[in-house]
């Protein structure tokens, strides 16, 4: 009997206290989060890793299987093979230095743009914080075809002159034009955005009383800025490096088109007669992935050093750059920023007046009688004069359907996932002690570990096995979980700003969970909050490597461009480039008009 009473008395305790554990609406959503999120990545990582062993009619393992249906000569062959130099070693090389090199431009030129914005008295800043996201609203591709188009040329990397060989007659040396150098370069300017925006959030809601408190107490400010203000912005750092690393190290079309071997291009290389080994790439950097995220659990461990909003503080004063010094500055800035934000424009533009595109010959003639406008115009089927049958963009109903097709896509794969994205950074700051929130804020980050052609190939076999293939609900599914990490770490970098006495205060009055996340918490970072559901709506417009194998080309803008590409109809996809870009400023400038929000805005937008 004492036996049976001491187990009711257990199970009524268990009872309980799972009953006060779920009265917390954060515990509620870890659990619930945690599964979907595990669900929605296993499937993927599950399919990768068993197409590793996998036997693959076609392929060289397939030779060496000799009818079996699994076998480890993948993982024999790559490692120990006699092209496991070739294959591995060499493209694992490079891509950790491509990575690195990466994120040192990332946040070279994207923390100290934020600090001018947000600190200095810099000149034009509205202008300049505009502008600055201008290379992470464009494809990823476009600085790197800029990159072609001005410098290469016959003498050194073959094929024909570029703008600087045609105008000038400089021919600069191959390490500039292809390999390590161009690529992190141009890396590091599409996704110095991330530098701005996370850490420019974080600049800009910073406490004042704590470098207020120093400066009374005699400290010099380059103490202030080493000891106060960077341990402040660890947190954005720590994130910036995470997914700028990441985005390198998965980033295909960069290095593809400026001639530099990395696991992705190699990945690409191999996925035909050696798929298992392409497949081995993919968990590999999935691997160093996860290795990044134990770093950032570790140093994210403590609480005390990332409250920063507490409802009592006021703004830090400008530092003063000098009457001089902020226009010259500001200066440096216009020129960086025409270079990678306006000059592509520019040369997109002119590439759908060209009668050929890529031919720039007349500018050293000066001849422009030649200039057509035959690309956006021509409204009847032509065969001839290079249109293979095309009407003109704007009267091409292809084109437009695509772009229906596009915005339809982005905007719901958007708004799920910054939705389950601010979820997650509330139920993992308010739990940031919790190793299940660890766990769920683990599960959140990895899709964009895993290389976007990875995922994409594991949502084709999905697709087919389900009857959705060629629809936009499996595009839809396939963006949502890849760009969820987008809106969780933003959404965690702002969560963690808010000191916990402001909830709490609200809890005292009675104030429901559901009226404190939108009449409190969500309005003190609403810019920060709001910039996790821009980042995966403009991420998705411009997608390629994901959406490529889940839908037929005419679906989506970005599939058709890749098609009017292979075709050799460059002015087409030049004008897709166009419609892309002038579609997502506007849309950035109707909703900073509408919330006062932006992708820039709560750093210096305003």
């Amino acid at each position: 009997m004492a036996s049976r009473s001491n187990t009711g008395v257990l199970g009524l305790q268990r009872r309980n206290s799972l009953k006060n554990y779920f009265r917390k609406p954060e515990n509620i959503l870890l659990v619930v989060l945690g599964i979907l999120l595990t669900l929605a990545t296993i499937v993927p990582i599950v399919s990768i890793i068993a197409d590793t062993i996998s036997v693959h009619p076609g392929s060289i393992d397939a030779r060496k299987a000799k009818g079996a249906t699994w076998t480890f000569f993948n993982w024999k062959d790559l490692f120990r093979g006699n092209l496991r130099y070739k294959n591995f070693w060499i493209p694992f090389r490079n891509t950790m230095s491509l990575a690195v090199a990466t994120c040192v431009v990332a946040l070279s030129y994207g923390g100290v743009f934020a600090y001018l914005i947000t600190r200095s008295n810099m000149a034009i800043k509205k202008y300049l914080s505009a502008i600055f996201v201008f290379p992470y609203i464009m494809p990823q591709w476009t600085l790197a075809v800029v990159w072609q188009n001005l410098f290469n040329s016959r003498q050194v990397t073959g094929g024909s002159d570029g703008l600087l060989a045609t105008l000038l007659g400089i021919y600069l040396p191959e390490w500039w034009c292809k390999g390590l150098f161009p690529s992190a370069l141009v890396l590091g300017f599409h996704y110095a955005a991330f530098a701005y925006i996370l850490i420019g959030g974080i600049f800009k809601n910073m406490d004042a009383n704590l470098e207020e408190a120093a400066s009374i107490l005699n400290a010099s400010k380059s103490k202030i800025f080493f000891r106060i203000t960077l341990p402040l912005v660890k947190p954005a750092m720590i994130s910036t490096i995470l997914l700028v690393f990441s985005s390198a190290m998965g980033s295909y079309p960069v290095p593809h088109y400026l001639g530099y071997t990395t696991l992705s291009t190699k990945y690409v290389g191999m996925s035909v007669n050696r798929a298992g080994q392409a497949s081995i790439l993919a968990v590999i950097m999935m691997l160093c992935g996860v290795l990044i995220l134990l770093v950032n659990q570790r140093s994210m461990s403590g609480r005390k050093n990332y409250t920063t909003v507490t409802g009592k503080s006021g703004q830090s004063s400008l530092v003063n750059l000098g009457r001089l010094g902020r226009h010259v500055i500001a200066a440096i800035f216009v020129v960086l920023t025409f270079v990678t934000s306006i000059f592509p424009i520019l040369s997109f533009t002119v590439e759908t007046f060209l009668p050929n595109p890529g031919d720039y010959s007349f500018l050293s003639t000066g001849n422009f009688s030649n200039l057509t406008t035959k690309w956006w115009v021509t409204n009847e089927n032509l065969s001839e004069n290079g249109m293979y049958g095309q009407l003109g963009i704007l009267y091409n109903s292809t084109i437009w359907n695509a772009f229906k097709g596009t915005v339809f896509v982005s905007l719901v794969a958007a708004l799920l996932a910054g939705t389950i994205g601010l979820l997650v950074g509330y139920a993992v700051s308010k739990k940031r002690r919790s190793r299940f929130a660890a766990y769920v804020n683990s599960i959140a980050f990895l899709p964009y570990l895993m290389p976007a052609l990875a995922v994409g190939v594991s949502f084709f076999v999905i697709g087919n096995q389900l009857g959705i293939y060629n629809t936009y609900l499996l595009v839809i599914i396939a963006g949502t979980i890849k760009y969820i990490p987008f809106a969780s770490r933003s959404s965690l970098n702002s969560m963690m700003q808010i000191s916990a006495e402001i909830e709490e205060a609200a809890v005292i009055q009675g104030i429901p969970w559901r009226k404190r996340m939108l009449r409190i918490l969500i309005p003190i970072q609403k810019a920060a909050i709001l910039s996790g559901f821009l980042l995966p709506f403009m991420t998705a417009i411009r997608e390629l490597t994901l959406f490529m194998l889940l839908c037929t080309q005419n679906k989506l803008l970005t599939t058709l461009l890749d098609y009017f590409d292979e075709m050799g109809l460059y002015a087409f996809s030049s004008g897709i480039n166009l419609i892309l870009i002038v579609f997502i400023i506007i849309c950035n400038s109707v909703v900073n008009r509408l919330t006062g929000a932006s992708l820039d805005n709560g750093i210096g937008g305003n």
